[in-house]
């Protein structure tokens, strides 16, 4: 378990956020690191681990003339897979990872080519551009370094949204104690 999980997780619970998870090239390593945090279950709703680029469409709501003219490894696929699973399995945030681990190259992108995914209340997105935060990586190494570090990314990524919307709400907690100012 990582220190950015066990935070997630930590800043989840105290603002009583929950989380689902949409996986492709990292097939449940996400959701495993967040459900290796002990208290993961007050807070992780579940995952969806759509290998298959149909199971995007089918389970995850991406549009298919999306998948069909630029494949599933794409910044607006990513964006709408974090807001399809968060819809589908009823939670505050929803994450998702896709790309390419190797060892060959996928729907004409490089090994390497990773796109993340955070799409949550804070981001008023509806999974479609502009809407949500989408990361775009280039990653070095072997598969199970590029599968690992599309974790931690998109841990990294919730992170910091997490953190904004907590330093958001203590900022309006401070702002009502202090009569407004």
């Amino acid at each position: 378990m990582s220190s950015t999980a066990t935070e997630v997780v930590r800043l989840l619970t105290v603002n009583g956020g929950t989380l689902a998870v949409a996986e492709s090239l990292t097939g449940g390593l996400l959701a495993a690191e967040i459900t290796s945090v002990p208290g993961a279950s007050k807070v992780f709703r579940g995952s969806v681990t759509a290998y298959a680029t149909e199971l995007k469409h089918r389970l995850l709501g991406v549009d298919a003339t999306l998948l069909a003219q630029r494949g599933a490894v794409d910044p607006q696929v990513a964006a709408q897979m974090a807001a399809g699973v968060r819809k589908a399995l009823g939670a505050d945030w929803g994450i998702a990872t896709t790309g390419v681990a190797g060892p060959d190259p996928q729907d004409g992108q490089a090994v390497g080519t990773v796109y993340v995914a955070v799409d949550g209340p804070s981001t008023d997105g509806d999974g479609s551009a502009p809407g949500g935060k989408v990361r775009h990586l280039r990653l070095n190494g072997d598969r199970a370094e590029i599968r690992m570090e599309s974790v931690r990314s998109v841990l990294a990524l919730l992170l910091a949204e997490l953190a904004g919307e907590q330093t958001g709400n203590e900022r309006a907690q401070d702002t009502e104690r202090n009569g407004g100012f």
